[in-house]
Parts: C-alpha cells; structure tokens; sequence
C-alpha cells in the first residue's frame, strides 16, 4: 500500500507532467499598438472565447504589419463588404470555404485567372460578365471546364520551356 506522501508526489508529479492548456489572451498581454486597434473589444474582451481573442490578435498583428496604402484597401473592402446584404455575405462565405478546399494548385490556377481577369480593361470585363450571366448553368461547367484545361495547357508549357 502507498502511503499519503508518496500518493502527494505521484499527483504533484502528473500534474506537472500534464500538458497546460494555453492561457487565457488577456487584456494586458497584448501589446499597445494591439489594444489601441482592438479598442472596441476592450470591455467585452473577457467575454469573448480564446479562439475568437486569438482571431482578433492575429489581426492586429497583420494590421500592424500593413503599408499605409494596404490598410487605406482594408477599410475600402470592409466598407464594401458592410453593404452586403447577409445573403450576398453568406453566399461569399460558402465559395470561400469551397475555395479552400481545393487542392493548392487548383486555388493556384484559380488566382492565376482573376488576376487575368483583373487586368482586362473594363470594357471587356463587362462583355465577359454578360456573356457569363446569359450562359445556362450546363454552358458555364463545359466553359470552367475548358478554362481549367487551357490554363493547364499553358502551365504545363512554361514548365517545359
């Protein structure tokens, strides 16, 4: 039978054995520059969980990290994205999510594409989008299809040059 001081040392023992579960992000481990952004989460930052306080951190931190002009973009795209209905917004999540569960050479390609798209001038971004909304939903899979097959076609012939 073990006697009580040797059960005490057992216990001291697993418990310093035992992983510790990461500390809760408090208010004042954050840096200045960190509280100064996320000042509107100073009274409620108790409330929040440790995933969401870690979310908030992190960007923070990629705010911090930002050139003037990055962060004068990240306020225009969240005032677009604050007019977004909860529909459109919803909607956005879903392909986001579709978006990265796609192999990474596939999201690779996808970027390669928009970034394309991206330098058409406007007038042809606008032909492009009406001949996209005219077509039925069968033209659109044959023409993203196709799409994938040429931007293949085209990887595979820089990589052989």
């Amino acid at each position: 039978m073990i006697n009580f001081g040797t059960r005490l040392i057992l216990a001291l023992l697993l418990l310093i054995a035992l992983p510790v579960n990461a500390t809760e992000l408090t208010w004042d481990q954050l840096s200045t520059a960190e509280q100064r952004i996320l000042k509107p989460f100073s009274e409620r930052w108790d409330t929040l969980s440790e995933e969401r306080r870690e979310k908030l951190q992190k960007g923070a931190q990629r705010w911090n990290n930002m050139t003037p002009a990055q962060r004068q973009q990240a306020k225009q795209r969240m005032q677009t994205w604050k007019k977004l209905s909860p529909e459109e917004r919803s909607r956005i999540r879903k392909k986001y999510q579709a978006f990265k569960k796609l192999p990474p050479a596939q999201q690779e390609r996808i970027r390669k594409l928009r970034e394309r798209y991206k330098q058409m001038p406007a007038e042809k971004r606008q032909a492009l989008r009406e001949r996209w909304n005219n077509l039925t939903p069968e033209e659109r899979a044959k023409v993203k299809q196709r799409v994938i097959k040429r931007q293949q076609r085209r990887e595979q012939s820089n990589r052989t040059r």
